[in-house]
């Protein structure tokens, strides 16, 4: 399995529990991909795994073509690949300007040599990208949940992601919020984003993934189109529950 990214025979086991056993599956350059599964299924895992934070216990991770394994999150990140997480955990006493500066210091952002007016227009641009509200001055804390899934999804961005892997951004939302996170994943999609998105809120994701791959207890069901997959017997009886048709526009 060749390509922009891939997974090869990924397992990764706590203990005596099998969390991703021979994961294989591939991210095309310039697509979104959802990764969907019950709650246990080893969603959250294979983005620790893919971002460094664990390491599996065998298998390959692709990177346009370099074996990623082993690497350290900064390294990965570095190399292109960024991330937000399920519980967002921002510096709650620092402004929003100093939440995103912070991600300025990473090698492959610091590599610009960027002065600090132009830093402060980068920041500027990407709050204004995500929705953030205009004072960036106001601290973390003031923030409500999904001003704070903006953050975090905008300080994924400061570091110049060629892949990004957003973990449930749209929990805790409202169908308001969510709508506005999902247009803006499709617009960082335009701009040359790849996005892998593990959701629970299908209705919603389905609208903008080109495909879906499904999990469960670390296996790969499936993977296919929206409405092949939201209609596939074993994502029904895993996942579902219930055959549904989803309106995709």
């Amino acid at each position: 399995m060749t390509g922009y990214f891939s997974t090869i025979n990924l397992s990764k086991s706590f203990g005596g529990l099998k969390a991703v056993d021979r994961l294989s599956f591939s991210i095309p350059h310039g697509q979104i991909i959802g990764f969907i599964g019950p709650n246990g299924a080893g969603k959250t895992t294979v983005f620790n795994l893919i971002s460094g934070f664990i390491k599996p216990d065998s298998g390959q991770i692709m990177w346009k073509e370099q074996d990623i394994v082993g690497k350290k999150p900064h390294q990965i990140v570095n190399m292109g690949i960024s991330r937000t997480f399920q519980l967002v955990k921002p510096f709650p006493e620092l402004s929003l300007f100093d939440n995103l500066r912070i991600a300025c210091y990473g090698s492959h952002f610091a590599s610009k040599k960027l002065d600090f007016h132009q830093i402060k227009d980068t920041i500027c641009e990407i709050a204004k990208k995500t929705g953030l509200p205009q004072d960036l001055d106001q601290l973390a804390s003031n923030l409500g949940q999904g001003d704070l899934r903006l953050l975090d999804v905008a300080r994924a961005l400061i570091t110049k992601p060629n892949l990004l892997l957003l973990d449930e951004p749209f929990s805790g939302l409202s169908a308001v919020e969510t709508q506005k996170l999902a247009k803006i994943a499709q617009e960082i999609n335009h701009q040359g984003v790849t996005l892998l998105i593990i959701e629970h809120k299908l209705r919603e994701l389905i609208k903008i993934v080109n495909r879906i791959v499904v999990i469960n207890f670390g296996v790969k069901l499936t993977e296919g189109t929206p409405e092949e997959v939201v209609n596939h017997p074993q994502v029904i009886e895993a996942y579902l529950g219930t055959k549904v048709k989803y309106a995709t526009t």
